[in-house]
């Protein structure tokens, strides 16, 4: 104790408008959030009004992948929660589940729910495509025609339609399972500031009312037909969210609150005191790794959206892909987790699950993992079965001795 009184005595300025007396009940100065996107754990106990009963992301994976090599995510518990081919007994992370109160099993709805913000009507989904007079308004507002309004792949449709697009100069429009207006546009037919644009237009003037989608989705591409490649210059453009979340309160109190890859976008950059656009997870894990660096004396959250799992490989339906990315952020994980110190703490979840063994190309409703490691915890612990993602938001919060939220639990006092 007299240990982590005389370092907290030293964080003086760095806590922001903490004083001393409230420094030394902070449990730990810098909480990093690692979000595998889609990555989850066994489907909910809901699954079945979505379709997905007896989906699984993680454990389908690692049976159709032989021999899936992730020491540092077993290391952390990743075997205590899921049944996997590989197991350890040397275990040094706390481990357990969360499941979702969100309406949806989309990326907002499962990040604003971490957050505090549970979505609590379902967001508007185009399950035959998009309306004529939702399009119609995007006509007059962007000044813009379109090709596609599909229900479709993002892959297949600039390939398939990519001639057209050329031909014509009008952006492709389409949608999926989930609740985006999503734009393609290849950079020499359109170029990006100007697709930008047209996103920006379309979130602010054609998607509101009942067609207030949760994200507009920038895609842009380039190369040649049979080998277009979309870029990493991706943008989403959220929804406005109807509560204050964790980003607004630690930001207001003086600590930092960094968003990597989707995440400024996801949460409309609300309450972030900065935010990184990343093209993929490795560019992900460098920025993060970067911003520990940068941030070594500063108290507060940095969040990472890793999205190669879910864009790549799980809509994509690709379970051998998908375990190989498993692993390469295993490979990351274990060059981070050395950077960490006493006052840091990392806490890995996912957002939703997108089993690639399943049926269709969309998200599978299921629980998601929850692993927490810092070299300050003794001791690991059981954090069972979270009731709301919100459980994660929640002991954010109380670390911080910010005020609570109305949804969630902290599971801060488990943390041994």
């Amino acid at each position: 104790m007299l240990k982590r009184l005389l370092v907290l005595q030293k964080l003086g300025p760095i806590c922001g408008e903490y004083d001393f007396q409230e420094a030394i009940l902070m449990n730990f100065k810098r909480m990093i959030v690692i979000v595998m996107d889609s990555v989850g754990a066994g489907h909910a106990p809901d699954a079945a009004a979505f379709g997905d009963e007896g989906a699984n992301t993680l454990e389908h994976i690692d049976a159709a992948v032989e021999g899936m090599h992730i020491p540092n995510l077993l290391r952390l518990g990743l075997g205590n929660i899921v049944k996997l081919q590989q197991h350890t007994d040397h275990v040094v992370g706390s481990y357990g589940v969360m499941r979702e109160i969100s309406a949806g099993k989309d990326t907002t709805s499962g990040h604003w729910e971490m957050m505090g913000n549970p979505v609590e009507r379902p967001f508007p989904v185009f399950y035959h495509a998009f309306p004529a007079e939702l399009l119609q308004t995007f006509t007059e507002k962007t000044g813009h025609s379109y090709i596609g309004n599909e229900i479709a792949s993002g892959t297949e449709i600039i390939e398939r339609l990519g001639p057209e697009h050329f031909r014509t100069k009008a952006p492709i429009v389409y949608t999926s399972a989930d609740s985006v207006f999503q734009i393609a546009a290849h950079t020499d037919v359109i170029p990006l500031e100007e697709l930008y644009r047209i996103c920006e237009i379309t979130r602010r003037q054609v998607c509101v009312g009942p067609y207030e989608c949760g994200r507009i989705i920038a895609r842009p591409f380039i190369g040649v037909q049979g080998n277009f490649i979309r870029t990493g210059d991706r943008r989403d453009y959220s929804r406005m969210p109807e509560r204050k979340m964790v980003f607004s309160y630690a930001s207001e109190a003086g600590l930092m609150a960094v968003g990597i890859g989707k995440i400024g976008d996801i949460y409309a950059h609300i309450g972030l005191t900065e935010s990184y656009h990343t093209a993929d997870n490795k560019e992900g894990m460098q920025i993060l790794s970067q911003q520990l660096q940068r941030h070594h004396r500063d108290a507060g959250i940095i969040m990472v959206n890793l999205v190669d799992f879910d864009s790549m490989y799980g809509h994509r339906r690709n379970p051998a892909g998908y375990g190989r990315c498993i692993e390469e952020f295993d490979q990351a994980l274990g060059a981070l987790l050395p950077q960490l110190n006493e006052e840091d703490v990392v806490l890995i979840t996912a957002d939703h699950g997108n089993d690639p063994t399943w049926t269709g190309t969309d998200h599978t409703r299921e629980q998601v993992p929850l692993l927490v490691y810092s070299p300050a915890l003794q001791q690991t612990a059981d954090l069972g079965v979270r009731t709301t993602y919100a459980d994660l938001g929640q002991t954010i919060m109380e670390n911080f001795k910010l005020q609570k939220l109305t949804f969630g639990t902290s599971f801060l006092q488990h943390l041994k």
